[in-house]
């Protein structure tokens, strides 16, 4: 089994890093030719393609100017470069060495310019989002510069799994990525879904829900889980496994 995760807006490059153990970036070409095509841009049309303030512009315009693929020279392992809610549930700090191990090996983060990242990739800080079209020689947006190579990655990835499941715990905008016309047939896609109960309902919300991905990818590691049924043990922070609203694709878990 494998899971998969999406990266963070927000990133953290100062707070001390537990081990110093790394590895390099599967993509590191391709996405140094994504830098190569954003290096063209003006700040005024980085803050048009990617809709953000023309602060962030000019922060990611000299981010883009200064990239290059020398992993020694401002790099953070992704675990620890990553700092939205998702990791603020993944904890990732808390983990001793053999859960860093299993999680190396198990947890899969989807990314707009690395493609997929290893949690001890070293990257650098950057923004690209998967949803951006972005110009490349695949077509006018990122799901067709990488369909097809990440979708191939996880076929190779999971070929020696016993149980070939790979747990999207991703938002849509990044799993969608997968192809499911590339991706092997054995292979069984499965979507937990968190809610909440509100007014008599239950409900995704989605400030909890990426919390909540980030709490079962933690709850994956530090138990070493491999099977699906282990997974619906799932109980971090309220939350249980709903049989009765759960279909064969997605599994869901309520708390409230």
């Amino acid at each position: 089994m494998k899971v998969i995760i999406s990266p963070a807006k927000s990133l953290e490059f100062k707070k001390h890093i537990p081990y110093e153990t790394y590895s390099k970036p599967e993509f590191l070409n391709c996405a140094e030719y994504l830098i190569e095509e954003l290096k063209e841009l003006s700040k005024e049309e980085i803050g048009n393609l990617m809709n953000i303030s023309y602060k962030l512009s000019e922060i990611n315009f000299y981010r883009y100017k200064s990239w290059n693929k020398n992993l020694h020279e401002g790099t953070r392992q992704a675990i620890y470069a990553f700092d939205g809610d998702v990791y603020k549930g993944l904890n990732s700090y808390d983990f001793n060495k053999s859960e860093i191990d299993f999680a190396q090996n198990n947890l899969r983060i989807l990314s707009g310019l690395y493609g997929v990242l290893r949690p001890l990739d070293l990257i650098k800080p950057y923004r690209l989002e998967m949803g951006i079209k972005l110009e490349n020689d695949k077509g006018n947006n990122l799901y067709k510069y990488w369909e097809y190579r990440l979708t191939n990655y996880i076929n190779n990835d999971l070929k020696e799994d016993k149980e070939k499941i790979l747990l999207n715990l991703a938002s849509k905008e990044y799993s969608k990525v997968l192809n499911r016309g590339y991706m092997d047939k054995d292979i069984k896609i499965i979507s937990p879904v968190f809610k909440e109960y509100k007014n008599n309902n239950y409900k995704i919300v989605a400030i909890y829900a990426k919390k909540a991905r980030g709490l079962m990818a933690q709850y994956i590691i530090k138990n070493k889980i491999n099977k699906l049924e282990e997974i619906k043990e799932f109980n971090l922070e309220g939350y249980a496994f709903r049989e009765d609203m759960s279909t064969e694709e997605t599994i869901v878990f309520t708390r409230g």
